[in-house]
């Protein structure tokens, strides 16, 4: 969780990073140029998800 993601097709907003808020069965993104969120099953989003560009720091 928190981990920021690279997506395989960009935001319309010209942003491709993505913060990772919530975790499940359903995963919740957040854009990281214009805040949106987006909500998506757990198999859509690992289809999507290209790599991880920042682990979350886990202290």
């Amino acid at each position: 969780m928190h981990d920021i993601v690279q997506m395989k097709k960009q935001h319309p907003c010209g942003e491709n990073a993505w913060k990772i808020i919530r975790l499940g069965a359903d995963i919740r993104i957040k854009c990281q140029g214009c805040g949106q969120s987006v909500m998506m099953p757990r198999r859509e989003f690992e289809k999507k998800m290209k790599k991880i560009i920042k682990p979350a720091d886990n202290n």
